[in-house]
């Protein structure tokens, strides 16, 4: 069913997956506030958001600042007096072997990846569980699922998402709060352009389907968690990776 009516939070909606997951969950009737650290961008959404159903709104917010989170979470409260969908698309990490890795680089990594997105929740959750209902989606990765060389701390951070995701959605059931993840394998983002031509060639030759998923198609199985046709599914995780992670 239809987004009609609903107030939603995109977080890392400026770009790739969570810039599809804004246009999809606008386009279905819902009031979508693009969250993102990426002022000139999130601006431009708005500025282009004429053709959709529902209203696009931009704050920003950079996960790693947690005074930003708190403010973040109150300005929509205020403004909106409620939150219908919280959907975590923000992440990213580097690419080398973690033998290599800068231990300075870690809290960034966690930071964004697992404790942005905890935080962010803590901030919504007691207003959406005085609402007595919810759709709360985490975007993780099929790298917290089956892991990713290079990508090492990245992996554990989305795995922690996961069983965070898991843990929340029992807590929260009895408020009517459905908490699900969907994790993406390999997507034609602009953060997936930059990696090495043959890393791209492998995987596109490891993944049945022999092709990257498009955002757009990521943002379906989003939609899907965040609709009413999810409302009896929720601490389940769903792999939209073209068969590339054929795992329980």
């Amino acid at each position: 069913m239809p987004s009609i009516g609903k107030i939603a939070v995109v977080t890392g909606g400026a770009s790739g997956i969570g810039k599809a997951t804004v246009e999809r969950l606008s386009a279905a009737g819902a009031t979508v506030i693009c969250a993102d650290i990426d002022v000139t961008a999130g601006q431009k959404m708005v500025s282009e958001a004429g053709n959709n159903s529902g209203a696009i709104d931009f704050l920003k917010l950079d996960l790693t600042d947690d005074d930003q989170i708190l403010e973040f979470a109150n300005d929509v409260i205020e403004k909106y007096g409620k939150l219908d969908i919280l959907v975590n698309a923000a992440g990213g990490g580097d690419i080398e072997p973690f033998i290599k890795n800068d231990p300075k680089r870690f809290d960034w990594n966690v930071a964004l990846n697992y404790l942005g997105p905890v935080k962010l929740t803590h901030a919504f959750l007691p207003a959406m569980s005085e609402a007595k209902e919810g759709k709360i989606v985490y975007v993780a990765s099929d790298a917290g699922r089956v892991g990713s060389g290079g990508e090492t701390v990245y992996a554990g951070a989305k795995g922690g998402i996961i069983a965070f995701a898991k843990s929340l959605a029992r807590e929260v059931a009895r408020f009517k709060i459905n908490v699900n993840c969907v994790c993406p394998g390999p997507t034609d983002t602009p953060l997936l352009q930059t990696r090495p031509e043959k890393m791209l060639e492998a995987l596109i030759s490891a993944i049945p389907l022999h092709r990257f998923a498009k955002p757009e198609e990521i943002a379906n199985a989003i939609q899907f968690f965040a609709d009413a046709d999810s409302d009896y599914i929720t601490g389940q995780v769903l792999s939209v990776s073209g068969g590339l992670t054929m795992v329980d």
